[in-house]
């Protein structure tokens, strides 16, 4: 990681003064940076030595980067990991025109590899990712959503560049297909449950830790698990005052909506989708060999169900 953040400081350099400020402002605000470790547990797991596993595993944080600059934006978000987003501080458009910024150096970064196959996933995962956006925005306000298009969005939005970023060492590897696709079924997998904790946290999180503020979803107008479920889960009223609130994008009964999606059972039945999607990552792992890195990767799943933050 020393290595890959090495690389990051590096390719940030640029004529334009501002790129780097907006840049290195949100790169370095605390990110867990989850995919460049799946990126290189995954090549370790492997035996991959390549020095590219290093610029790879920067691409995708450029990638994710970009994609936290532009959604700030879309989101109206003045708070990320309990600090004033890039939006806040630098304006929209500077946050906007630097996410360009990212995208397009991750994508001359991806050339260097001079694989046109590490080229093709990465091409494809950005695309998803922004398919997974529009869905989402189209889907703002809309209480008939149901889970089957919740997960659409998520596997879009969230689980394609964690899927990317386990295939992509399978690639570095020489893995062959049935390996290759073990690995994006680890990540996909993955992602998902990494995306639906996260659901769960913002009506049942610490605000301190997770540096946002509880009902951000509701907020925003984005209708996740936990609202599907309370609305299925609880009495007609409860489910109507949910409903009310997503369509209007009125905030009066957001304690209210915390308290009966903590009562009703959605948070647990949500859980309950993480650890089946993390289930599914640990029996993808069986393809993989036997050492240490594949052995944090099985100890993922469990942490990730297990967070705060």
């Amino acid at each position: 990681m020393r290595e890959v953040d090495a690389t990051i400081a590096r390719r940030l350099d640029s004529g334009v003064p501002l790129v780097g400020e907006v840049a290195r402002y949100i790169i370095s605000s605390g990110g867990k940076r989850l995919r460049p470790v799946l990126l290189l547990l995954t090549c370790g797991a492997l035996g991959c030595t390549s020095v590219q596993r290093f610029n790879l595993a920067a691409v995708v944080e450029f990638i994710h980067t970009a994609t936290l600059l532009h959604d700030d934006v879309v989101d109206e978000s003045t708070l990320r990991r309990g600090s004033a987003t890039a939006n806040e501080v630098f304006g929209n458009p500077a946050s906007v025109l630097v996410g360009d910024f990212l995208y397009s150096r991750a994508f001359q970064m991806m050339v260097e590899t001079g694989s046109m196959r590490v080229m093709e996933i990465l091409a494809d995962a950005t695309n998803v990712i922004a398919e997974g956006e529009v869905l989402q925005l189209m889907n703002i306000r809309d209480a008939s959503l149901d889970e089957d298009a919740y997960l659409r969005v998520i596997r879009s939005k969230t689980a394609k560049l964690f899927e990317a970023s386990c295939r992509l060492a399978a690639v570095l590897a020489g893995s062959p297909p049935e390996l290759e696709a073990a690995c994006a079924e680890y990540g996909q997998s993955l992602g998902t449950a990494f995306q639906v904790i996260d659901d769960v946290l913002d009506y049942d999180g610490d605000a301190g830790e997770m540096g946002k503020n509880l009902g951000d979803d509701l907020r925003e107008g984005k209708v996740t698990l936990p609202l599907i479920l309370a609305m299925r889960l609880g009495t007609p009223d409860e489910a109507a005052t949910i409903r009310q609130a997503i369509e209007t994008g009125s905030t009066t009964e957001l304690a209210a909506i915390v308290t009966i999606v903590r009562r009703c059972g959605a948070l647990e039945g949500t859980r309950l989708l993480a650890a089946e999607q993390a289930r599914r990552a640990i029996d993808a792992l069986r393809a993989l060999p036997h050492n240490t890195h594949a052995d944090s990767l099985l100890e993922l799943p469990a942490q990730l169900l297990q967070r705060r933050s």
